[in-house]
């Protein structure tokens, strides 16, 4: 049986509810999507990796005059609702994985002995940032990888390409109705890129049905 592992990109309450300070346009939209593709994950014994922004005063993506393109409003900020993930997309039993680097070893090891989600933190929109990203998948050595979340054109993207550019070798899928984009144009010219390049664009009505 092909290993499959759910990736969860940011759903946040900042960004996925209109009264988050960095609202992404529609996301309220596939809150549904999202909650159906995440029971269906664990009531099929799928794990899920997910990712969220964990930021403090003096980050670098943070600015009062941001461009929106790689730096923005403060928002997911420590300790507060905005961060926390929205209920709908909850983890089970998550093992939290800070940004910084530890011993790859230690990582693996504690990665391979847990048996609930995971959570990967990150000080910047780029998830590849987090220094234990290698290690944890290494442990979880998925073939397969099925990706939703937000947002399409930020923290979708660098996964999306960091998956491409430092495993290749898994066949990776994008659910296209779980995900929004802040710009939209944007969004749509990076779907026709990916499909182009070999990302699998599925629905979650796919997902459901048992294609992943």
């Amino acid at each position: 049986m092909t290993r499959v592992l759910f990736w969860d990109v940011d759903t946040q309450h900042d960004f996925m509810k209109a009264e988050g300070l960095l609202y992404v346009p529609g996301s309220e939209e596939i809150i549904p999507a999202l909650k159906a593709l995440t029971e269906y994950a664990h009531t099929n014994g799928i794990r899920i990796l997910a990712s969220a922004d964990d930021h403090v005063a003096g980050h670098r993506e943070l600015s009062d005059t941001p461009d929106f393109l790689t730096t923005f409003p403060p928002h997911c900020m420590r300790g507060t609702l905005g961060q926390r993930k929205i209920p709908e997309t909850a983890l089970e039993n998550p093992l939290v994985i800070e940004p910084e680097a530890e011993d790859a070893g230690q990582v693996r090891a504690r990665v391979a002995g847990h048996r609930g989600d995971l959570l990967l933190h990150k000080h910047w929109f780029d998830v590849f940032t987090n220094g234990n990203i290698g290690p944890v998948l290494d442990a979880l050595d998925p073939e397969r990888v099925v990706l939703y979340g937000v947002a399409l054109d930020v923290c979708d993207k660098y996964a999306i390409e960091g998956l491409r550019q430092n495993h290749p070798q898994i066949d990776l899928w994008l659910v296209t109705d779980a995900v929004r984009a802040i710009h939209v144009e944007a969004g749509g010219r990076l779907l026709e890129d990916w499909a182009q390049r070999g990302v699998k664009m599925v629905t979650t009505a796919d997902v459901l049905r048992g294609g992943a």
